[in-house]
């Protein structure tokens, strides 16, 4: 079994593609060891000293690291990553729906404002999101209101430091530019 990496703009963060699917449906982000018990790759990779956060996309696992040089944790990470692959074990275990976020999960908006919420996350869905999804991140959307977009940052968003960047000079733009009742976006 061959690992690709990949860097994202997050310093703290790696892309690994194991050249599998990871999740044939939906995202999952563990920030703690005690998430990560609800998958058996995540628990592993929380395992090893220095991973602070664990992300799973289609066909790529993300992990965020402490202060620590890539050059130390990468083989404990890459060998985990194949273990795992190698033993049959499901990336999800029994309590996968609590770690999985739907789309629609705790969102907030206006009664009036279903038209416009549609189009903000058909932009999302269609034009951000897979761009994101290279950098082995993604943005979901969490709520509108009073003209501002609410998105939830995950993955190597989480935390970068390009990630302002990216909210206020790509995906603004983006929306207001097709839906000119958007006037700010922010990360939850």
């Amino acid at each position: 079994m061959f690992i690709q990496t990949e860097a994202t703009p997050n310093p703290a963060t790696l892309k690994f593609l194991p050249g599998k699917v990871v999740m044939e449906k939906g995202t999952a982000d563990f920030r703690s060891a005690d998430e990560a018990q609800a998958s058996p790759l995540a628990a592993r990779l929380f395992a090893i000293p220095g991973v602070t956060a664990v992300y799973f996309g289609y066909d790529f696992v993300t992990v965020t690291k402490e202060a620590q040089e890539w050059q130390h944790l990468k083989p404990a990470i890459l060998g985990s990553i194949m273990e795992h692959f190698m033993s049959g074990q499901p990336v999800m275990g029994g309590a996968a729906n609590l770690a999985e976020m739907t789309d629609e999960e705790g969102e907030f908006f206006d009664d009036g404002d279903e038209t416009i919420v549609a189009t903000i996350k058909e932009l999302l869905e269609t034009r951000v999101r897979p761009a994101v999804a290279q950098d082995g991140g993604d943005i979901t959307f969490k709520g509108f209101r009073d003209g501002t977009v609410y998105l939830n940052m995950k993955g190597a968003c989480s935390g970068c430091p390009s990630s302002t960047a990216t909210l206020k000079h790509g995906v603004q733009n983006l929306l207001r530019h097709f839906v000119p009742e958007v006037q700010a976006v922010e990360a939850l």
